[in-house]
């Protein structure tokens, strides 16, 4: 007899991560549609000047001045198209990342909880952070080779040719058989150790500081959950992130960019993440750790 309630227990738990799972994705990919385009100005945005000194690029190498001016740029020279490049493998790439954290986030959450007994409000934040870290790593690396490919089709401009590496492809399966065709598995999951550290860190931000802001506008200020409340907490949350995570971004999307040796499989710039944020900072300073701020501050928050 007590078999069977636990069984339901169970089977409840696992429904209620599947659809945690399928309610994320659904909504990441809601939310895509309209970030896209400050997705596609992100990423030209971390790749324009990519190892030149700050203030040696002539007008012509810095065709995009800030984010909106970067929009507007884009689509009069590439149209809609332009701001949507990447649109499709974004789609199941977040389907992959989001689903899998907050789908992993309140289960991994409460399994830390229960494991080791935590009832105060900083061991409760601290499992949250673990939590939000766990299911930002996985969801990273399940979704390394769509990052892979969005990454470059974003980067692709027919007009401005000097930002970044430019990958050429007829549609992105064809690109991901190519590449693994070419460098096998490895070259699939090039650059996703600098995905999972800043999905990692992006999302040990992102959960609990939005759970936990939410909880204090309710309790402390009084506001009612309306959107507002969660518009106000998200934009707040998306602040934070940008600050713990744009480093990351930006090293991770010129992993991902970078020419590949054709006869050795090895990256054109960098050997790796660490190699890759030593040139960086040398060339560019903290600064260039920063390119694209606020592109990404709008397309989180």
């Amino acid at each position: 007899m007590t078999a069977q309630p636990s069984t339901q227990k169970a089977l409840n738990s696992s429904k209620d991560r599947a659809v945690g799972f399928v309610i994320g994705g659904l909504a990441a990919c809601g939310a895509v549609t309209f970030t896209n385009p400050v997705e596609v100005v992100k990423t030209r945005l971390q790749l324009q000047g990519e190892l030149v000194r700050t203030g040696s690029l002539s007008a012509a190498s810095r065709p995009y001045h800030n984010s909106f001016q970067a929009l507007k740029v884009v689509f009069q020279n590439e149209g809609l198209r332009g701001l949507q490049r990447g649109l499709g493998v974004a789609y199941i790439y977040q389907v992959c990342l989001n689903g899998s954290r907050l789908g992993l986030y309140e289960p991994v959450h409460s399994a830390a909880v229960q494991s080791f007994g935590l009832t105060s409000s900083h061991s409760l934040l601290a499992a949250g952070v673990f939590a939000g870290g766990f299911a930002g790593v996985v969801g990273a690396l399940l979704g390394s080779p769509l990052y892979l490919i969005k990454t470059r089709r974003q980067s692709y401009s027919p007009v401005f040719k000097q930002i970044g590496y430019q990958h050429k492809m007829t549609s992105s399966w064809a690109a991901l058989a190519n590449i693994y065709y070419s460098e096998g598995v490895k070259g699939l999951y090039r650059g996703a150790s600098a995905a999972m550290a800043r999905a990692g860190v992006g999302s040990a931000v992102q959960m609990p500081s939005y759970m936990f802001g939410k909880e204090i506008m309710m309790t402390k200020f009084g506001m009612p959950d309306t959107i507002s409340t969660h518009f106000g907490t998200s934009m707040f949350t998306g602040f934070l992130v940008c600050i713990a995570m744009n480093p990351f971004d930006v090293v991770s999307t010129r992993m991902y960019n970078q020419g590949v040796d054709s006869v050795t499989g090895k990256g054109l710039l960098y050997k790796n993440p660490v190699d890759c944020f030593v040139k960086l900072t040398h060339t560019e300073g903290i600064r260039g750790l920063y390119k694209g701020f606020f592109a990404h501050f709008l397309r989180i928050g």
